[in-house]
């Protein structure tokens, strides 16, 4: 009992959060004040940026399935 109350507790005390997982065939919309590392396509595959960059709010995030290969 004096266990699961001090969760209680740190989970309180820590703030809450929620997570929600997107199926593979649901795109999602960026929301405001949102910022990154990112990938971008070079000749040598998919390169992770140095620095954080700002995502416009309403852009669209897809799973990689979404995207050609070829492209």
């Amino acid at each position: 009992m004096l266990t699961g109350l001090a969760v209680l507790a740190i989970v309180f005390a820590s703030g809450c959060a929620r997570t929600v997982l997107v199926s593979e065939s649901s795109p999602i919309r960026i929301g405001p004040d949102t910022s990154a590392r990112v990938y971008t396509k070079t000749a040598d595959g998919w390169q992770l940026s140095d620095n954080r960059v700002t995502v416009p709010e309403g852009w669209y995030c897809v799973p990689p399935s979404f995207v050609e290969d070829g492209r």
